[in-house]
């Protein structure tokens, strides 16, 4: 098939490229032409697709980048892999979406299948894109429509596009089949639901899911702290019980794209039908606060950090990844900057972040450490040198205070 997928970031390049390995001919669109020209020199940005991997697509001719809008114009299959973020209110955002809408719109002329992997609200499908798309088009093309919310996880060595099972449902019998037929020679389980309303909504309530547990057990870290019982022996004691109980662990916040948005979209269009999101509301203000809180306890211990040289360790969201997106250490510097304290960083994996460059773990250089992502290249001994004062967000640090 030829396939254009519109967005290549970390869902766009990821699919635009397991697309090309399995035989389709791709083209990758984005309007962000540095990010186009790096590409283009066989930089990969993305964790899972290598620079090698980039090399071989283009040189076989399956796969090339552009920042062209008018490169989508053959296309038999566009899928949409842009960004939804929340906007300065914390509100959903789907003006990229209405743009890839616009692209499509304006560059296809013939018949195509429209596969939309970006996440949101149910009914994007079919209230905003194909609508959309029929209104922005000159003349009336026949589109086919379908969803299947992408299921990514930087770092994920185990479950990638090849094994994760992957939602699809279109608004026909024959745009569900298309986008089968697409998928099925790089996706090995494919999970046909009733309705794109299904796939949309099931894909925002997997991560709040996690929202909701996570900010439970942030919440009683808290509880635990002030009864002087450690939070993560309980929770160790607790999963011995072999039903009814599943463990998550307390940390700084939520970061990633999808944790800290998807809740919101959920709750958004609970509200707009009616629906009170409270408890949803409730699970993001638990961990949105996490940060303020990581360094009210840092604050207490310290007797004040007004003054005090206090290191951030890892500022990516996740271990073993160099994905900062809504990374809670970027909420932990600002509060310790309002604090009065002089914040540097450490991160060997993201380097430059900010505008500022990581810095080295050294000895005594720092009146505190907090750790907020633990990953496997730093040392903890390189940490407990760097302060005598260390506070663990993770977990993986004996003996130092910790949430």
């Amino acid at each position: 098939m030829r396939v254009a997928v519109i967005g290549q970031g970390y869902v766009g390049l990821t699919i635009a490229v397991e697309a090309a390995k399995a035989g389709h001919d791709v083209v990758g669109f984005d309007v962000n032409v540095d990010l186009v020209e790096r590409l283009n020199n066989w930089s990969s940005h993305v964790e899972g697709v290598s620079d090698s991997e980039l090399k071989s697509l283009f040189v076989a001719g399956h796969l090339m980048i552009s920042a062209t809008p008018s490169a989508i114009g053959r296309a038999e299959v566009v899928v949409i892999a842009v960004p939804t973020p929340l906007d300065s209110n914390r509100n959903p955002d789907t003006s990229f979406i209405e743009a890839a809408c616009r692209t499509i719109a304006e560059h296809l002329s013939q018949p195509i299948l429209v596969i939309n992997e970006s996440t949101s609200f149910p009914g994007t499908l079919r209230n905003l894109i194909a609508k959309s798309i029929e209104a922005m088009s000159v003349t009336p093309i026949a589109h086919m429509y379908a969803a299947s919310p992408e299921r990514v996880d930087p770092g994920n060595s185990e479950w990638g596009q090849k094994s994760t099972p992957r939602l699809i449902a279109g608004l026909t019998p024959e745009a569900t089949a298309l986008a089968r037929e697409f998928y099925s020679p790089f996706c090995e389980n494919l999970v046909e639901v009733s309705s794109p309303e299904v796939a949309e909504a099931a894909k925002l309530f997997e991560n709040t899911f996690r929202q909701v547990n996570i900010a439970l057990v942030n919440e009683f870290a808290q509880i635990a702290h002030a009864l002087r019982i450690p939070s993560r022996e309980v929770i160790d004691a607790a999963s011995t019980k072999p039903y009814g109980f599943m463990p998550f662990a307390p940390g700084p916040g939520v970061g990633g794209h999808c944790i800290p948005v998807d809740p919101t979209y959920l709750a958004s269009v609970a509200e707009a039908a009616g629906v009170p999101a409270t408890f949803i509301r409730r699970a993001n203000e638990v961990n949105n606060k996490m940060p303020a809180y990581v360094v009210s306890r840092v604050k207490a211990d310290m007797g004040g950090l007004e003054g005090k040289r206090v290191v951030v360790v890892g500022v990516s969201y996740k271990s073993n990844v160099a994905d900062t997106r809504e990374t809670p250490a970027e909420l932990i510097i600002d509060e310790l900057e309002r604090e009065g304290a002089i914040v540097s960083w450490h991160d060997p994996l993201v380097n430059v972040w900010r505008g500022d460059i990581s810095t080295k773990l050294a000895a005594n250089m720092a009146d505190a450490a907090i750790v907020v992502t633990k990953h496997d290249a730093i040392e903890i001994e390189d940490i407990l040198r760097a302060a005598n004062y260390v506070f663990d967000c993770t977990g993986k640090i004996s003996g130092v205070p910790c949430i």
